[in-house]
Parts: C-alpha cells; structure tokens; sequence
C-alpha cells in the first residue's frame, strides 16, 4: 500500500515543501513507523517545456541512504506546475519472490508521452486482466499490479476522450473480470486511489476502495484509503493524507469521490463530485 502527492499551481510553486520539509511531507510518510515504512521504490513526475512527461525515480525507500538524495534531489527539480509524487510498498498478488517486486520499472509514477499516472492500492487480477489492455498490452514492463492499471485506464481514457468516464470503465473491467472467476473471496480491487494527468495544466485524482485496512499513519481519526486535498486560489495539493497538521485547511475526500483541478486564466478550478458508478455495480465476495 503507497502514498500519493499531487500538486496543480499557476505559480511558480515548488513542490519541495510538500514532498519534503513539511512535517507530514511524502518523505516524512517514507519512514513514519516501522510497520508502515515505504521501502520499495519512489517516483516524481513533472513536465518539461512542451508538455512531455518526466518521471525520476528510485528502487528503495525515499529515506534510506543514497535514497533519500535522490528523492530530495528530485524533489528540488520538479517543476511546476504540476508535480506527481509516489512512494511504494509493494503489493504481490502473482506471489512473486520479493526481489523480484522491486525494481525502476516496477516504480511509480507510470508514464507515457503526456501522460503521468499514479496509484495506492492493488488489484488482486493483474495476470487476467491483462488481455484487457488491447493495444497497451505488451506495453506492461515489469510485474507491479498497478502498471496493469494504468494501461486498462489509458486505454479506456483514450477510447471514451474523458478521464472520468475512462475511470468508470476501468472500475467495471475490473469487476467483470472478479464476475468471470466466479465472484471469489477477494474483492476485485482493495484501493483504486489514482492520481492522473493527461498534460501539465489539468489534475484528477480519484478515491475508490474496499474493506478495512487501518488508519492514516499520523491521524488515527482519518482511514487509510480517505485521501485529503488543500485548495488556495492559486493551487491545489492533494495526496494520501495532509501534509501537515494545520487543523481546518485540508478536506476530506471519501471513497466514491473524484477532483479534478485545471489551470484557467490565472486561477485553479477545482471540482470534487461522487464518481458516477452504476449503481448494479456488484463488488462483495460470494459469502462462504
């Protein structure tokens, strides 16, 4: 299970306080406990001039020696404005040996021409849903379940020409393929938590998960999977937790919701609506 760093300006903003020097920072979230600590793998993505996507990343924990350079190095080099950071702790559904889980092309972001995308959670599936991926199919790299995501959602989002409504059909692909083995015990994703941007000057991130799994790790009050976004009207960061510990700036947003944040003469739009499910969607277990 990872954590998630999106920010959207129109200033020359730079993402480093948030990535690094705030109390409850992407790097501060690297290490915050033993139990929790990141340690397979990190990312940040940014924009060069002309809207190509660049992506730095590194194989072990973002705070780890030798590590934690790079990441702060990184850091002071993405470029607003707009900046997607990641941090990993792998998931294993194809119960793989863990050296082989850890890798440069099994980290995040993931990315390709304009596009930059990255995920907290895991689909349980990734070998079946595969054939999914139509064109984007030979494209998958490496062995991390979220890469399989992000080709299913690419190719959804290029053939419907809407990130939402390329969402919802990568939710429902994935659900047909759970429907297709017979509905078994695991749901057929835990967290569909994605950050996502198709360009430099529009943002989305989208909350959607399944079951318990704990608490954020430095507010007890909050669930793992609610992500938190903080608005001024020059910019918008948003990201697994807040940042830091300032009561009153950071909302709450729940599974079932989506942001999407765009850049417009010399402002940041923010929209936040409930992702538009069917409501027949079926993700519960056949009970034992």
């Amino acid at each position: 299970m990872c954590r998630l760093l999106g920010l959207l300006t129109v200033r020359e903003e730079s993402a480093e306080p948030w990535l690094v020097r705030s109390d409850r920072s992407l790097l501060a979230q690297a290490n915050a406990t033993p139990e929790t600590a990141q340690r397979d793998g990190w990312g940040i993505g940014w924009f060069e001039a002309g809207g190509r996507a660049h992506v730095e990343k590194g194989v072990g924990g973002a705070f780890e020696t030798g590590e934690r350079e790079r990441f702060v190095g990184a850091a002071r080099s993405a470029r607003p404005p707009l900046v997607i950071g990641h941090l990993r702790r792998a998931s294993n559904p194809l119960n793989l040996p863990p050296a082989q889980l850890v890798g440069l092309v099994n980290s995040q972001p993931f990315h390709a021409h304009s596009v930059v995308f990255a995920h907290n959670g895991a689909i349980p599936f990734p070998r079946e849903t595969r054939p999914m991926l139509g064109i984007h199919e030979p494209k998958v790299q490496g062995v991390n379940d979220s890469e399989v995501l992000f080709w299913l959602l690419e190719r959804n989002t290029e053939e419907t020409g809407d990130p939402l409504a390329g969402y919802v059909h990568t939710v429902e692909d994935l659900v047909r393929v759970w429907q297709g083995m017979g509905r078994p015990a695991i749901p057929p994703f835990s967290g569909l938590n994605v950050l996502l941007a198709r360009g430099p000057d529009e943002l989305w991130a989208f909350c959607e998960w399944t079951g318990n799994h704990g608490t954020a790790f430095f507010d007890p009050s909050r669930r793992y999977y609610e992500m938190a976004y903080r608005t001024t009207p020059h910019s918008v960061v948003i990201g697994s937790e807040p940042f830091d510990g300032e009561r009153g700036t950071w909302r709450s947003l729940p599974s079932g919701t989506y942001l999407v944040a765009r850049r417009k003469e010399g402002h940041v739009e923010v929209k936040v609506a409930p992702i538009p499910l069917p409501a027949s969607l079926e993700v519960r277990p056949v009970p034992a």
